[in-house]
């Protein structure tokens, strides 16, 4: 997410204000990457960048995201993704406009979901990520031209929107803020298994979703259950491989409850009764944070 076009020094117009992605992040985003299926109508593809691009008039804006889920009414959506980011207010605009969905949102990351795509990927009730896909969070970023007082000025203007990102982020992961901000400010490229097990997705792509034997993954434990394997493992100071983290954390996320879901009366799959047995949001973070405690020295 960056900005360009910046006159100065009449920095204060929010409309001189345009955003856009590095070159580096656009070399590495690989446009041919396209779903192999989708669900129909309830499907909204992110395959572009996000906001309308300089040089080919196309991207992906919030107006065509609202249009689609007009359409869509209060159903489930499905949203693909593979984006390179793009404009940071449209991003956090189609971010909002998910969020506020009725129906449950399922976020696919197909390849890439960077900047300001990976903003958007934050909305979603279930996040899942190819195994080779791949998360990339960083800070805001600018071309200007101006003195020494003007740039340090404009520094000064970029530290709310870098703080609004850490903030969706570590809500979201339940990583710490500074630690956060630590990996937006090198940059950081987050691999489908690191996603999982850091919080940013909840599972793999269901094709991708096997156990570190090779094996079919095995079934949900219950919200209580996992609640109480996490406790258990953290109060003896035992290490969890990472197959076993990723399924707590999936069991951790189906435990919200039918109400948060927008879906009163189903039950999620492989988790019987966890609508009683719900972890609450503040409670989830925190045993998500958890998780990452118990990773086994050596391992992803």
């Amino acid at each position: 997410m960056n900005i360009r076009s910046f006159k100065l020094p009449s920095l204060r117009q929010v409309s001189g204000i345009e955003w856009d992605l590095p070159h580096n992040v656009l070399a590495k985003w690989q446009s041919g990457i396209q779903a192999a299926d989708s669900n129909g109508d309830n499907t909204i593809s992110i395959l572009d960048v996000i906001g309308i691009d300089w040089w080919t008039g196309e991207g992906v804006t919030a107006k065509r995201v609202a249009a689609a889920l007009r359409a869509i009414g209060d159903k489930d959506v499905t949203v693909l993704i593979n984006s390179p980011g793009g404009d940071m207010f449209e991003g956090l605009a189609i971010r909002s406009l998910l969020a506020e969905h009725k129906g449950r949102v399922t976020v696919k990351v197909l390849g890439l979901a960077a900047s300001a795509a990976s903003v958007i990927a934050m909305a979603g009730d279930d996040i899942q990520i190819a195994r080779a896909g791949f998360f990339m969070i960083h800070n805001a970023w600018l071309i200007a031209i101006g003195d020494r007082n003007a740039l340090r000025e404009i520094a000064d203007m970029m530290e709310p929107f870098d703080a609004a990102m850490a903030d969706l982020y570590a809500a979201r992961t339940g990583i710490e803020v500074k630690d956060i901000v630590t990996m937006m400010d090198k940059e950081t490229w987050i691999g489908g298994s690191a996603a999982v097990d850091q919080g940013f997705a909840d599972a793999l792509l269901p094709s991708d979703e096997i156990d570190d034997s090779g094996a079919q993954a095995t079934a949900l434990p219950s919200p209580k259950a996992a609640r109480q394997m996490i406790e258990q493992a953290l109060a003896k100071g035992e290490q969890m491989p990472r197959a076993k983290r990723r399924l707590l954390m999936r069991a951790l996320h189906e435990s919200q409850s039918e109400e948060q879901r927008g879906t009163p009366g189903a039950a999620p799959s492989g988790t019987p009764g966890a609508a009683e047995d719900a972890v609450s949001p503040a409670a989830r973070a925190k045993l998500a944070a958890s998780l990452a405690l118990l990773k086994v020295r050596g391992s992803n």
